[in-house]
């Protein structure tokens, strides 16, 4: 008696659908490349076209990347990648047959339905056109997004519901990811630079002038004002206005005196790289990290759906451990 998967379908049903050139595997293959097989899976045949048309979206991407050698070995990886995807998929696709189940066709027909509604504004003669564009039939689309119905099905139920996170593990992730837990920090940043000119032997007279600007600021002078009037940074103009600024966007000596400033106080001469250096913290945000109370959700839902990936490949390694694969 065929079986059908109705608990699974309502979940797969309500997936977002992707968009029309994505739910039709992309692209139509290159008409200059002949086409053959790339691997035989049971008994069914992936060819280099479907390959190519996985692929395709990836290939136009790295096609900006990339030049010369790097690009034929990041092409190369996309393309196995795409095929180990499509044997997956068929691997999966042939479970469902095997163990009899079946997608009633008013499921499939309630999908079709919602993708002309959400992404057509129910226009059924536009998806129509557009299928055409792209060389699909009506039967082709139905075929693969049951087919990806299918798939998501089959995923949803090797995956058991009852997954927990025990407070141990939790309490291990957060002591191994506090960086996750710990918001950015940066610094409003002003800098006044003068240069030492130490080639023209005059390396004391510019730490002198370093030295009365401190003075200045020191007396209440406006450290923009200052920075206008004998910086020598990009800055000047605007002051010696830096912005915001992350950690590791400053060298290092001048990032270790800047982030331990106190908001609106004004550093001591700062030499570094043939340079005097003046810094004024205006404001802080970040370094904070978030309790563990406020996260534990969150990371107990990732390690959830870490091990549903992990039950979901070890349920894939074993119908490839069963499968008759041949790649060309």
């Amino acid at each position: 008696m065929i079986r059908v998967v109705v608990i699974l379908l309502i979940a797969a049903s309500t997936l977002p659908f992707m968009p029309l050139c994505q739910a039709a595997y992309a692209a139509q293959p290159e008409p200059e490349i002949i086409d053959g097989i790339a691997a035989v899976v049971n008994g069914d045949i992936i060819t280099y076209s479907q390959v190519r048309a996985v692929v395709a979206p990836r290939e136009k991407l790295l096609r900006t990347q990339y030049r010369g050698e790097d690009l034929v070995k990041q092409i190369k990886e996309a393309r196995e990648a795409a095929l180990k995807d499509l044997i997956d998929r068929q691997l999966i696709i042939q479970a469902f047959k095997k163990e009899s189940y079946q997608i009633p066709d008013h499921y499939v027909d309630m999908r079709m339905h919602e993708i002309i509604r959400e992404s057509f504004g129910g226009d059924r003669n536009t998806f129509i056109k557009t299928l055409e564009a792209q060389n699909y039939s009506l039967g082709e689309f139905k075929r693969m997004e049951t087919e990806r119905m299918i798939v998501q099905a089959m995923r949803g139920k090797n995956v058991r519901r009852d997954l927990i996170a025990s407070p141990t593990k939790i309490e291990e992730y957060y002591k191994a990811h506090r960086d996750e837990f710990t918001a950015k920090e940066q610094i409003k940043l002003r800098l006044i630079m003068i240069p030492a000119h130490s080639g023209d032997g005059n390396a004391p007279a510019q730490k002198a002038m370093a030295q009365e600007i401190l003075t200045k600021l020191a007396n209440g002078a406006e450290f923009d004002r200052m920075a206008q009037i004998y910086s020598e940074d990009t800055s000047r103009d605007s002051g010696g206005d830096w912005g915001w600024i992350d950690r590791k966007t400053l060298a290092a000596q001048l990032e270790k005196v800047a982030f331990n400033l106190p908001v609106n106080k004004i550093s001591n001469i700062v030499e570094f790289s043939g340079n005097y250096y003046i810094m004024k913290v205006e404001a802080k945000r970040g370094g904070e990290t978030k309790s563990l109370a406020q996260v534990r959700d969150d990371i107990e839902k990732k390690l959830i759906q870490q091990e549903a990936q992990n039950l979901q490949e070890k349920w894939l390694a074993s119908l490839r451990s069963k499968a008759y694969i041949k790649t060309f």
